[in-house]
């Protein structure tokens, strides 16, 4: 989301779409993307505390398409980590 284009904001300035944590964001993050800077997506999570960040092993950058990550991804947000 932040690696690419000059934005006209911080996304770190981002405030809580669920003020009252009836939701949260979720940030899916392979570690081995080599397209996403692991880092620049940890940095944001650890700022955003809202954000649920998730970081897969042995996934590259489109790991969703994979069957058994759109599982693994309706499952979390379904009921839970």
């Amino acid at each position: 989301m932040v690696g690419f284009g000059n934005w006209e904001f911080s996304p770190i300035d981002l405030e809580n779409p669920f003020p009252n944590y009836e939701g949260s964001v979720h940030l899916w993050q392979g570690d081995d993307d080599r397209i996403v800077a692991i880092p620049l997506q940890r940095f944001i999570a650890k700022k955003l505390p809202w954000i649920q960040y998730h970081e897969l092993p042995g996934a590259g950058h489109f790991f969703a398409y994979s069957n058994e990550m759109s599982q693994v991804i309706i499952k979390t947000l379904l009921f839970g980590d």
